[in-house]
């Protein structure tokens, strides 16, 4: 009874504070890891509103390249979101796993991004890209 009494106040609070804008923080956590499979993952990532987790090619420049990969996300914490590669990513590749809008394109829920459009793009929280790099194993 005790936990349902702390789960309940818990969800309360935190839907309180979502319906007062206070929309989580986003991040991507993720780690280097094997991607021969054609996938690549992040264990968790938080979205402040629904939209995209984009696997984007990237170097030592840290600049996102070329789309790769991408997985819908839901508002809020998202857990081991799964993207399934789009071509081939070898051992050694650094891939960008950043956190992009859904909005701005002509369909609601189908991926209209490509690198340098305002469709589907990404978000920037402080001006700063939500993103993890990772190293292909």
């Amino acid at each position: 009874m005790k936990f349902l009494i702390t789960t309940t106040a818990a969800l309360m609070i935190t839907s309180a504070a979502l319906a007062d804008g206070h929309a989580p923080t986003p991040m991507v956590n993720a780690m280097d890891q094997d991607v021969s499979n054609g996938i690549v993952s992040a264990s968790s990532v938080t979205a402040g509103e629904n939209g995209w987790l984009v696997v984007h090619r990237t170097d030592a420049d840290m600049k996102p390249g070329p789309v790769v990969g991408y997985a819908p996300l839901r508002m809020g914490d998202n857990d081991d979101v799964v993207a399934i590669l789009t071509e081939p990513v070898a051992s050694g590749d650094m891939l960008m796993l950043m956190v992009h809008a859904e909005k701005g394109g002509m369909v609601t829920g189908g991926f209209e991004y490509t690198l340098g459009a305002r469709e589907d793009g990404p978000i920037k929280p402080d001006g700063k890209l939500v993103m993890k790099v990772i190293t292909a194993k």
